[in-house]
């Protein structure tokens, strides 16, 4: 990961390689894995051991699930600009310590309503130490190189489910599902804390002024304007239907007569499509302009979401669904990264991007309690598979008008 550097033109601040941490890049590639896996991926995998265990509804349970994205969603507006000011040292060394602290709460909690405060802590500690304040950080310090860096570490943290989600499921098949939480939570605090304090060291570099000197980039002016908000509507719809898919996938499958296990590998699998599709971003935003690409991929998303609501089989056909659905998302996680510079400049990455993120990480954390209500009125999950689809033509039309004027992408 060392040629990153090589040639580099130095960021956008004019500080310079030696501003960067040199352990940062290799450090947040293996927190990422490490977070997404157990405080997000391992929770589809282990529901229906839980409900089957405790008793609690399945809406229950997977509404406080929802309610810890919902709160990393509101949470991570403030920690947007926390992190333009001060830098992700301590958001996410603070994020890691509680990360450990809910998923114990989590298996040891005696009846539902303590579940559910374990999620909520569970939700701040995502806002503090997934993708949000780790794309701060490298667009801060590898900037103006920054989309390197944020392909090489979505690039491993794609992996993320196809390495807890397996291994999630063969604990569980040996351990109750507490004891399979104990042992993750475990594993996230001997990883993720040391990793973040002892590699994000360096001094916070100023933010640079705005590229474009002659248009009103501010903050405040950004966030007024129609294709900020036609971005924040597209991105919301797509993140709906999106996050559905990815919680909906173990119980589609299960539906279809597969086992839990053939349904964790799907939805591994489909984490190794991530991977994939992180790799042609670049080249993507090469040949493409930024309105067309962000079209583009929210309708691959129908497509591949609507090739799932139809095809019942046979296993393999599903798990290379999957992981074209996966590709998708690998691509629509650099697409959103890089929105707000593409569009607006790196001057305020962290408050901009708290605020566009935020209306889709509602959608996201409601997407898996909605998906669990609405799939039975609708007749089985391919019937919902089939309405995320056409929420995704609808996030694609509004894709269309958000290019804003000044730009000539």
């Amino acid at each position: 990961m060392t040629d990153l550097n090589a040639g580099n033109r130095g960021p956008a601040t004019g500080i310079g390689e030696r501003s960067r941490p040199r352990a940062a890049l290799p450090a947040l590639c293996l927190t990422q894995v490490t977070s997404w896996g157990i405080l997000y991926y391992a929770f589809p995998v282990l529901n229906p051991q839980i409900t089957a265990d405790t008793g609690w509804p399945t809406g229950a349970t997977t509404a406080a699930f929802s309610a810890a994205l919902l709160i990393s969603a509101l949470a991570g507006i403030r920690i947007g600009r926390v992190l333009d000011h001060r830098g992700p040292r301590t958001v996410m060394t603070a994020g890691s310590i509680l990360g450990a602290l809910s998923i114990l709460v989590i298996a040891t909690a005696p009846n539902l309503t303590v579940f559910a405060a374990g999620w909520l802590l569970a939700g701040l500690a995502m806002a503090s130490t997934f993708y949000l304040p780790a794309f701060a950080a490298l667009t801060r310090w590898w900037a103006p190189d920054h989309v390197r860096a944020l392909t090489i570490v979505t690039l491993v943290g794609g992996l993320a489910s196809t390495v807890f989600a397996p291994l999630t499921a063969a604990l569980a098949n040996h351990l109750s599902w507490r004891a399979t939480y104990l042992v993750l939570g475990g594993i996230l605090a001997v990883v993720t804390v040391p990793a973040h304090a002892l590699a994000l060291n360096t001094p916070w570099p100023k933010a640079p002024p705005p590229a474009t000197a002659h248009t009103d980039c501010s903050a405040a002016s950004v966030t007024r304007s129609r294709p900020f908000w036609m971005l924040a509507a597209s991105l919301t719809l797509s993140a709906f239907a999106m996050y559905a898919v990815v919680v909906a996938l173990v119980p589609l499958l299960l539906e279809r007569g597969y086992t839990t296990t053939q349904a964790a590998w799907a939805l591994g699998l489909g984490g190794a499509g991530q991977t994939l599709g992180r790799t042609m971003y670049a080249t993507l935003a090469r040949h493409t302009g930024v309105t067309m690409r962000t079209t583009a991929l929210v309708a691959l998303g129908s497509v591949t979401t609507a090739a799932l609501a139809l095809a019942p089989g046979p296993y393999a056909l599903l798990v290379t669904f999957s992981i074209a659905a996966g590709t998708v998302r690998g691509n629509m996680t650099l697409l959103q990264a890089t929105a707000v510079t593409d569009r607006w400049g790196v001057t305020h990455y962290g408050r901009l991007s708290g605020l566009l993120a935020a209306p889709g990480h509602v959608a996201a954390a409601l997407a898996p309690f909605a998906g669990a209500v609405l799939a039975a009125p609708l007749g089985g999950y391919p019937h919902l598979f089939g309405l995320l689809a056409a929420a995704s033509v609808i996030a694609a039309a509004l894709a269309l008008n958000t290019l804003p004027r000044h730009t000539g992408a």
